[in-house]
């Protein structure tokens, strides 16, 4: 026999939500509703609003990173790659920060990681990039692009955590 979690158990809260909130998952919350013609609690237009001036920010930032590392045509996708893990590694530290330093903001993560660092990292070009390392017969140098990559940027994800853990910031801002 299983028992239900008791309320206030540790349940994962969203920090940008209110325990009240619907959207927010908890024992007594019945799942959200969406109606027809009207924006639910996860798109309203002031918070697309800041993911697309992170986004409007982040894209240009990746174009520059990509002028910056030259590639071959038939080359290693090395723009691609460190793009993917400096944007990692940036998420790591920031959401850490973000999230167990700093008061909540409505604003702020959505403006960074969605916005700014969705924009900035490229799952798309990662696998059209793999895509033609493939059909150019370099299945080998493929497959450690896309293993080393997906390693590499989850090693960079941690490392930021880590790095922002230790960092000597309270909540709050004050150091």
């Amino acid at each position: 026999m299983t028992s239900t979690p008791e309320r206030g158990s540790n349940l994962p809260i969203d920090p940008d939500l209110a325990p009240s909130d619907p959207a927010e998952p908890g024992v007594d919350h019945a799942p959200a509703r969406h109606r027809a013609g009207r924006f639910s609690r996860r798109a309203q237009p002031d918070v697309l609003l800041a993911i697309a001036f992170g986004g409007a920010l982040g894209a240009p930032a990746r174009y520059g990173v990509a002028q910056l590392i030259q590639v071959a045509p038939d080359g290693y996708p090395w723009a691609t790659f460190w793009t993917n893990i400096v944007g990692s590694f940036a998420l790591g530290i920031l959401l850490a920060l973000i999230l167990e330093r700093f008061p909540p903001t409505r604003y702020l993560r959505p403006f960074i990681a969605t916005g700014f660092l969705g924009a900035f990292t490229t799952y798309s070009t990662f696998a059209v990039e793999t895509d033609l390392l493939v059909k150019g017969g370099r299945t080998g140098i493929a497959l450690i692009y896309a293993l080393g990559s997906l390693l590499a940027g989850f090693l960079a994800v941690w490392v930021g955590i880590v790095l922002a853990r230790v960092l000597p910031i309270t909540r709050g801002g004050a150091a």
